[in-house]
């Protein structure tokens, strides 16, 4: 197995897969959260088949709320299923890779939608938790706030400031590593999954916090960061799924 990514790989993870997605949705009103970590301090946390994506010598750690509109299933035309088509949504989150393939690796998800959590439980295998959010936009400041219904409880509320554009994110930069990943990997009962995801690359804008407190990363059995994260802000993103492989790692 190969122990390290190129930016070739990163690149080629950008191209569309083969086949018929199974999903379509709209991300969007969307912050990036971002804390360098001690890769030691996840790596009892992640499937040891998988390697943890570095940059800069660092593992990362992500918070992302955001929302979504527009999920419905394909083939195309099929309408949007009633409770199920619109959320709110946070993900706490790493980086990771298997066989040069990089990706991303969910510590948990939290959404707004009982339905929604069931079936990425059932069919994708994350860790989603439902949870009482509320997103308010008041010209470019975006609030947002989160409390977890479930085991093991947890609050967010996380304020910030919308910026001006950012260039495109290049390959071998900083911002191409945290925001351009296009596939998750998950487990269930020792298996290894990977499941592809297909959008255009981010339009990123700057963004400055107003107030953060959280305790999703204690809860999550992940150390807490006290220092400024690196932020970036995205409007919105149609964003296609595949169906989960099984790597038989």
């Amino acid at each position: 197995m190969r122990e390290k990514v190129w930016d070739v790989d990163r690149l080629a993870a950008r191209h569309r897969p083969e086949g018929q997605p199974v999903m379509h949705q709209n991300w969007g009103q969307l912050l990036f959260m971002h804390w360098r970590v001690k890769e030691e301090l996840l790596r009892p946390l992640i499937p040891r088949k998988l390697l943890i994506d570095t940059f800069a010598g660092s593992a990362w750690l992500a918070i992302t709320p955001f929302t979504m509109w527009g999920i419905s299933a394909f083939p195309p035309f099929i309408p949007p299923v009633p409770g199920f088509s619109s959320m709110h949504e946070l993900n706490v989150r790493t980086y990771v890779h298997f066989d040069g393939v990089p990706g991303v690796w969910f510590f948990s998800l939290d959404a707004n939608s009982s339905a929604a959590v069931f079936a990425a439980r059932t069919f994708f295998f994350l860790p989603y938790f439902n949870a009482e959010i509320d997103l308010k936009q008041y010209g470019n400041r975006i609030d947002y706030k989160l409390r977890r219904e479930e085991d093991p409880a947890s609050e967010l509320r996380v304020s910030w400031a919308i910026g001006e554009q950012l260039p495109q994110a290049q390959p071998g930069s900083r911002e191409f590593f945290l925001t351009e990943r296009y596939c998750l990997y998950t487990a269930k009962h020792g298996e290894l999954y990977r499941a592809r995801i297909y959008h255009e690359p981010w339009l990123l804008q700057k963004a400055e916090l107003i107030e953060f407190d959280s305790d999703l990363l204690a809860a999550d059995g992940l150390p807490e960061q006290s220092g400024q994260p690196i932020l970036h802000y995205a409007e919105k993103l149609a964003v296609d799924v595949w169906l989960l492989e099984n790597l038989k790692a």
